[in-house]
C-alpha cells in the first residue's frame, strides 16, 4: 500500500492515504474533473505497473450518501450475509437491470442506484451463483466492489 500511496503522491495530490489494502486511496486535488482525473490515475499506474487498473473515484459526499442508503429493507440487510456495492463508472440504465435480473434469486438480489450497484447476498458470496459470474461479465463493464461495511468504515474515518 506505501507503493501505492507513492504513486498518487507523485501526481501531485496531498493528503493521500491507503485505506485497508484492497486499492482504496484517499487524496485530495484542486481539480474537480473526475475524468481527468481518472485518466490521470490510469495513465500513472499503468506506466508504473505495467498493466490496466481500472480506477473508480468518489468524493467524500459521494461515499457518505452510498452509506447512508438503504437499498434494501433494514430487516433483510440485518438478517442475510453481506451487502456490497460495485462501482461503475457511469449510471446504468434499464437494460443493465435486466441483465441483473436473471441473476436476482433465492440468495442473491440487486439494487442500481446511479452508479452503483448493490448486492444483497443471502449466503457466503462464494456460494453464489452470481459470484462465479460477477459484475463485469453479467455487465460487460467494469467495477469494482466494496462491502457496505467497509465504505462506512472509510466515511465515519474521513468525514
Amino acid at each position: 500500500m506505501a507503493a501505492l500511496r507513492a504513486q498518487f503522491e507523485a501526481l501531485g495530490f496531498s493528503n493521500v492515504e491507503t485505506f485497508i489494502a484492497s486499492g482504496n486511496v484517499i487524496f485530495h486535488s484542486r481539480s474537480k474533473d473526475e475524468a481527468a482525473l481518472t485518466r490521470k490515475i490510469e495513465k500513472q499506474l499503468r506506466e508504473s505497473l505495467g498493466y490496466d487498473v481500472d480506477t473508480f473515484l468518489r468524493s467524500e459526499a459521494e461515499l457518505s450518501e452510498i452509506a447512508k442508503y438503504i437499498p434494501f429493507p433494514q430487516i433483510e440487510i440485518d438478517s442475510n450475509w453481506a451487502l456490497n456495492v460495485a462501482f461503475v463508472t457511469e449510471p446504468l440504465d434499464d437494460e443493465a437491470d435486466a441483465a441483473l435480473s436473471k441473476y436476482r434469486c433465492e440468495l442473491d438480489d440487486f439494487h442500481i442506484h446511479g452508479r452503483q450497484i448493490y448486492w444483497l447476498s443471502k449466503s457466503k458470496q462464494s456460494e453464489s451463483a452470481f459470484f462465479k459470474v460477477g459484475f463485469e461479465r453479467a455487465l460487460k463493464l467494469r467495477t469494482t466492489v466494496r462491502g457496505v461495511k467497509t465504505i462506512t468504515k472509510l466515511v465515519a474515518k474521513h468525514t
